[in-house]
């Protein structure tokens, strides 16, 4: 088994992200005992591909869906479906988090924006296609939880990020027979860009408590 880094994985980059309103109906199975977060019967599903780099703890590529769930009236976000290129990004992903990391091959292009597909053997997950309309100033601080299905027991972690956001405009292909369940059938309700981006994920090991002799 690949080693991995211990929790939390520090990481940077840079982010292509698109967000969808989706039927409750048509969303993904979630872990048992999560919630979608819902307005008016649609819950909120987005996909980002991530390029993790710079002075990443890992580097590697990465294509993910998730939704918007809640724990309460908390909002927390869970991942559905995701590959990576990185052995140990997958072998950590699931050991660390209980996030569901396949392997698959990418194609990334920035020469005019944003272009990549990826593969995982012979079969096609998905395209996009991201150009970017006007950026926004200053450096955006992020502060969510993640939520998934590890050993039989949810578990949540914390992910604390800043960049520099951008609005785009995004084109994704999901071909037929693609594990990747994404309503990419339509335009996008929003897509942005996360450029430089910082990115803390995970706790780290609590420290043990000094004995009382």
């Amino acid at each position: 088994m690949p080693t991995y880094p211990p929790e939390p994985w520090h990481l940077a980059g840079q982010m292509y992200l698109s967000l969808w309103p989706v039927p409750r109906r048509a969303l993904p199975p979630l872990p048992p005992g999560v919630r979608p977060l819902t307005l008016a019967g649609r819950a909120l599903m987005g996909a980002a591909w991530v390029l993790y780099e710079n002075d990443s703890v890992l580097r590697y590529n990465e294509v993910l869906s998730a939704v918007l769930v809640r724990d309460g009236l908390r909002p927390r976000v869970t991942i559905t479906d995701i590959w990576v290129d990185s052995p140990p990004s997958m072998a950590g992903g699931r050991e660390l988090w209980g996030i569901p990391k396949e392997l698959a091959a990418f194609d990334v292009s920035r020469d005019k924006g944003f272009d990549a597909s990826a593969r995982t053997g012979s079969t096609a997950l998905c395209t996009a296609s991201f150009r970017p309309l006007t950026s926004l100033p200053g450096r955006w601080p992020v502060a969510y939880r993640v939520t998934q299905l590890l050993d039989g027991h949810l578990k949540t972690s914390p992910v604390r990020s800043r960049s520099t956001v951008g609005l785009a405009r995004a084109t994704w292909q999901i071909p037929p027979g693609s594990p990747l369940r994404l309503p990419a059938d339509r335009p996008p309700l929003l897509s942005l860009t996360l450029h430089d981006f910082t990115l803390s994920f995970g706790s780290p090991a609590p420290t043990p408590s000094a004995r009382t002799v």
